[in-house]
């Protein structure tokens, strides 16, 4: 995540900002620019006064002016009445029930984080408007007779509603035994299974990903109910990035790439804040040298380079988290063998066949439910061969 600053005045701004605090005006977030940009007032539209912009025209997304839950803008030349990350929503809570629209705009932002990621990766992101297999979002709420499971089906994300509770989802990371579960985390590693479909199923990357991960044919059900009764085989962290991991070669890429891409945002908004680590050790020794980093100075392209910057930065973290009685900001321990793995999402993410621009418009305008709208069926879709678990990454 780079660092943004109001186009207006300089203040330093964060990427859901709605408003300057300093001077007062509009703040939106460019798509199509990767900027945040304050938003001049022109007859009917909005100018954007970042550099980066070129004074070009947009409006509101419809959710930000009806809800409130997005800051992004929609280009003047496109008639969708949603920004590119909203008119990929399928189904939204029900905003009607209580705390919906809070929940909402939680969810919402983390996927507009997401979104963010893999539109600075360079990777296709298009709708299932757009083609067969391609993205939509359902976010659903449980009913007694048809709980909601976390989970992916070609192209389709579903989202339990609840997870966006904090005392929610932190009762079932301590019943899970993970060490870490946020919104954000469940995007990544749903999308991962997205882009097994997009970059591995079909194509040259199938029989290396075999090599490392195992064979995907096996009975996936089978395994998930294997790994519930069982848990995770013994001395699991030498391979594995987590636990869940274990479960299934699909979970295990997808647990890989949420980490691949926790790691390339936390060391990108790092670099954006020019952090440099230079440890010094108490009684005057000198700590070894793969302490020392300086992010800005990573060459992100090189997977090694990413490495070298990625364990000093966690250990750092972790400290300053600790000082403030937090759990450790980055709670893993990656093996040789789980390094590979990240290598290898590395590199299927910097050779991919495909890159498009994913914040134009679509080549179709996507018409929304009405927003609140809960789907008729509020169940997670069955995978017939991806995941629908409580549990991720």
């Amino acid at each position: 995540m780079k660092l943004f600053s109001c186009s207006e005045c300089g203040q330093t701004i964060f990427f859901e900002n709605v408003r300057c605090e300093r001077c007062g005006a509009t703040l939106a977030y460019l798509p199509d620019a990767g900027v945040m940009s304050a938003m001049k007032e022109s007859g009917d539209w909005l100018v954007a006064s970042a550099r980066e912009a070129n004074g070009r025209k947009y409006r509101l997304c419809a959710n930000s002016i009806e809800h409130g839950v997005c800051n992004w803008v929609v280009p003047v030349e496109d008639d969708n009445d949603y920004c590119s990350g909203c008119r990929l929503n399928a189904v939204v809570p029900n905003l009607s029930h209580p705390g919906a629209l809070e929940s909402w705009g939680y969810i919402e932002r983390a996927k507009k984080r997401l979104l963010y990621t893999l539109y600075e990766l360079g990777l296709p992101v298009e709708s299932q408007r757009q083609k067969k297999g391609g993205l939509v979002f359902s976010f659903l709420e449980s009913e007694p007779a048809s709980p909601v499971l976390t989970g992916h089906d070609d192209g389709h994300i579903t989202l339990n509603v609840a997870e966006a509770d904090t005392p929610f989802r932190e009762k079932l990371r301590e019943e899970l035994g993970e060490a870490y579960r946020t919104l954000l985390g469940h995007f990544r590693h749903e999308i991962g299974h997205y882009y097994w479909d997009v970059l591995i199923r079909d194509g040259k990357w199938l029989a290396d990903f075999r090599s490392l991960f195992g064979d995907e044919t096996k009975d996936y059900n089978a395994e998930l109910q294997r790994h519930y009764r069982e848990g995770p085989p013994p001395g699991w962290p030498s391979a594995f990035v987590s636990s869940y991991a274990t479960m299934h070669p699909w979970e295990d890429w997808a647990e890989t790439w949420a980490h691949y891409l926790h790691i390339v945002d936390t060391l990108g908004t790092a670099r954006s804040y020019g952090i440099a680590i230079r440890p010094e050790l108490a009684g005057g020794g000198r700590p070894p040298s793969s302490l020392n980093v300086n992010v800005r100075r990573l060459d992100f392209d090189d997977f090694d380079d990413l490495m070298t910057g990625w364990f000093p930065l966690t250990f750092a973290l972790n400290s300053l988290n600790r000082g403030m009685g937090l759990s450790d900001l980055y709670p893993f321990i990656l093996s040789e063998r789980a390094i590979a793995k990240l290598r290898f999402v590395h590199d299927v993410i910097e050779h991919a066949d495909v890159r498009v621009n994913p914040a134009l418009p679509a080549t179709q305008p996507v018409n929304l439910p009405a927003p609140g709208t809960q789907s008729a069926t509020p169940s997670a879709p069955q995978p017939t061969n991806k995941s629908a678990s409580a549990s991720r990454a």
